[in-house]
């Protein structure tokens, strides 16, 4: 069997009985991304030596049994707006051009002392602001499955490195679905878990009220093993939770009898691709025939999701990227007259459009005239999305739904119509705006052969009946991960 083809925890337990090293897993991995990064761009940075460095040191912990946990050994990624001391942290944009941080992220460090080889930064949109991960100054990540396509965003190059067999799996951020979109898009399974779960400590802000930390991987049991590693309390994150439970990998057993699967009719109405449409009713009619009892619903202000989560989002970004100014870190212009000049250009060259477009709206509606009639009138909308959530769980365990309303567009289709991009997180930003649990997992395919996902939302820090439900569905339909086969051939 080939060593990529191997989830996180398969090869986890090779290395642990000798029958692979850490060092040939990293090689298999680097040698991998090398043949296929020209094609998929997933990586800002790929740290080749360091990585090769790290298997050497781990290798010699597994053997002495220093290191006894599922993942050690097992080659990650992590997203570019995750800190690593001494090494290179973007966010995918020129204003962060030369950044080094002297500190790691928590959620990070959680997976180093785990034994995690971390072998690169992958590519996202910049400063998580956009759903193609289009928007890089790096360039556009492609969907491994068809590279005419876009991996979706932000989290695009940690998706598409998972799906491409660049990382067994990977770290990404979620601030409006920027972890459930592109692994529904790119075929693999990810999980954005209730806000406060996993630090932000380390996390490179956009919109510090939404975003969280998740992992990505090729199937449902590496998601729980990986939550598991790097959800902790953490006092450096005024927001972290101190949660009873961690033991997220207990929750992966084959039985859904008895749960009561809740889907909101809004969300397969107008709007939603036939391909998809059909792919969740067949998923929901296989968990079921398991046993769980599954019925329709309304749930209200789904409407409004979009509209308040681009004005809070948009709002706490203006604020959390003034501090990009060229003066303590990052790009600098180097031609200016005086430090309002100074500021100005940097950013006016730092910065893309979306970005700018992002911290022009978020100014606009914090300023004097506006900020009742849009940023207080959004977080009172905020309020009562959680309201209807919390209604509906009064009801359903789980609540079951499209990730997206269609699967990946071209190339090159979306950013010349920003409203129809934001329009693409519908199904997405109302799991931030209220907290909760949020999870994409692999439900077929479109006509053209390109992967459908479908969500599955819990109520607060109820990440193990969505573990359970996603194990379930697994299980019945023998799903297995699998390579795209248009990339890396003759490799």
């Amino acid at each position: 069997m080939d060593i990529l083809s191997f989830t996180a925890l398969e090869l986890g337990k090779m290395i642990k009985e000798k029958k692979i090293s850490v060092l040939d897993a990293v090689k298999a991995v680097i040698e991998r991304a090398k043949a296929v990064e020209p094609e998929i761009n997933s990586y800002v940075t790929l740290d080749e030596e360091g990585a090769l460095k790290q298997a050497e040191e781990i290798q010699k912990l597994i053997d002495n049994k220093t290191l006894t946990g599922p993942l050690a050994g097992v080659p990650a990624a992590v997203k570019d707006n995750l800190c690593i001391e001494g090494q290179l942290t973007t966010c995918s944009s020129k204003i962060l051009s030369g950044f080094k941080p002297v500190y790691t992220a928590e959620a990070v460090l959680n997976l180093k002392k785990a034994g995690a080889v971390i072998i690169g930064k992958t590519n996202m949109d910049e400063f998580a602001m956009g759903s193609t991960t289009e928007t890089s100054y790096y360039g556009p990540t492609k969907n491994p499955h068809n590279t005419a396509h876009v991996p979706g965003g932000s989290s695009g190059g940690s998706c598409a490195a998972v799906a491409a067999q660049e990382c067994y799996y990977s770290l990404g951020s979620d601030t409006g679905g920027s972890i459930r979109q592109p692994s529904a898009f790119c075929g693999v399974v990810g999980l954005k878990p209730t806000y406060g779960t996993v630090s932000r400590y380390g996390l490179i802000a956009y919109g510090s009220s939404l975003d969280q930390i998740g992992p990505v991987a090729k199937d449902v049991s590496d998601c729980a093993a990986i939550l598991e590693t790097i959800a902790s309390h953490d006092t450096k994150d005024s927001t972290s939770v101190k949660r009873k439970d961690y033991d997220f990998t207990s929750a992966l057993t084959d039985n859904v009898k008895g749960l009561k699967i809740g889907i909101p009719r809004d969300y397969l109405g107008e709007g939603l691709d036939e391909d998809i449409r059909k792919a969740i009713r067949k998923a929901a009619k296989v968990l079921e025939e398991r046993g769980a009892v599954v019925e329709e619903f309304d749930l209200s202000l789904v409407q409004y999701a979009i509209p308040a989560y681009y004005v809070i989002a948009s709002a706490e970004a203006s604020s959390n990227l003034e501090r990009f100014d060229g003066v303590k870190y990052g790009y600098r212009t180097p031609d200016y007259e005086g430090l309002h000049n100074m500021y100005k250009k940097t950013r006016s060259e730092g910065f893309g459009a979306e970005v700018k477009r992002r911290i022009m709206l978020g100014s606009f509606v914090l300023s004097s005239g506006y900020y009742d009639a849009y940023y207080l009138k959004a977080l009172r909308t905020k309020a009562l999305i959680k309201q209807a959530f919390d209604r509906a769980f009064e009801k359903y365990d789980v609540i079951l739904g499209p990730a997206a309303p269609a699967t990946a567009p071209e190339l090159g289709k979306s950013l010349t119509d920003p409203m129809k991009m934001y329009l693409g997180d519908i199904y997405t930003v109302a799991v931030n705006l209220a907290g909760l649990p949020g999870m994409s997992v692999p439900a077929g395919r479109d006509s053209k052969g390109l992967p459908i996902g479908m969500q599955l939302i819990g109520n607060s820090f109820q990440e193990k009946t969505l573990i359970r439900t996603a194990y379930t569905y697994e299980c019945a339909t023998n799903k297995q991960y699998v390579v795209p086969a248009n990339i890396g051939e003759g490799v």
